[in-house]
């Protein structure tokens, strides 16, 4: 059996499993991370690897998990490229904010073509991540790193004293999102570490004239950059 024409489903499963995998080293997707991404029961994930596998878009070995083919990644790559694109076409071109833009975009990545993202990539002038930092596959299925960055870490794991800026964010869920407008941290916010811990699990730092109390779970979701370290690259 082969999906000459993924349908939607097929598309969020083969995305959400490039996704975990990727965000463990490549370690294999369990049933059980699939059913929470997805929002559906282990039975179902269950019953749908059976139908991927047989597409011959992932491997699945019960008790083991699920990894993608060759095939399964192209077809991941492809509608990541498409669902970041969109993200940053819908905030740059309609004003909307990052916290709006992922769920338009989760809507309409299945329904456009590879022309019409080809030609949001051009109009956009070729970015190399979304707006919450996270970077875009090309047309080939290449996923590059923007080469100018210094490495990442997560802002719970910098010292006091130390400059930063917001590089990537992991947790993309609205709330979260709204959460960090909220506290004026957008991508590119630059800051300073004032104390860490700061006790009952949070940080303190410090945006221009503005000191923010910030939980340890939450700036763990946070990828910064040495601030002058970056400054000093652009």
């Amino acid at each position: 059996m082969r999906c000459s024409v993924p349908s939607l489903t097929v598309e969020n499963y083969v995305k959400t499993i490039y996704q975990i995998t990727t965000s463990q080293a490549g370690a294999a997707a369990t049933t059980g991370q699939l059913a929470t991404a997805l929002g559906v029961s282990p039975g179902t994930v269950t019953s749908m690897l059976k139908t991927l596998d047989a597409a011959r878009l992932a491997t699945h070995r019960p008790y083991e998990g699920v990894a993608l083919t060759p095939a399964g990644s192209v077809l991941a790559l492809r509608m990541i490229r498409r669902h970041r694109l969109l993200e940053l076409f819908l905030l740059r071109t309609l004003d909307m904010t990052w916290d709006e833009v992922h769920d338009e975009a989760e809507h309409m990545e299945h329904a456009v073509s590879d022309l019409l993202v080809d030609r949001i990539d051009m109009y956009l002038g070729h970015p190399d991540v979304d707006p919450h930092g996270d970077p875009i596959p090309r047309s080939d299925g290449e996923t590059l790193e923007p080469p100018s960055e210094p490495a990442t870490r997560p802002l719970a794991d910098c010292a006091a004293g130390a400059s930063f800026r917001l590089a990537r964010v992991l947790d993309q869920s609205t709330g979260f999102l709204r959460y960090l407008t909220d506290a004026g941290l957008t991508l590119g916010t630059t800051g300073q570490i004032e104390k860490n811990p700061d006790g009952a699990g949070l940080m303190r730092i410090r945006i221009g004239r503005k000191a923010i109390s910030l939980a340890l779970d939450a700036a763990g979701k946070l990828l910064v950059v040495d601030a002058e370290l970056s400054a000093a690259r652009r």
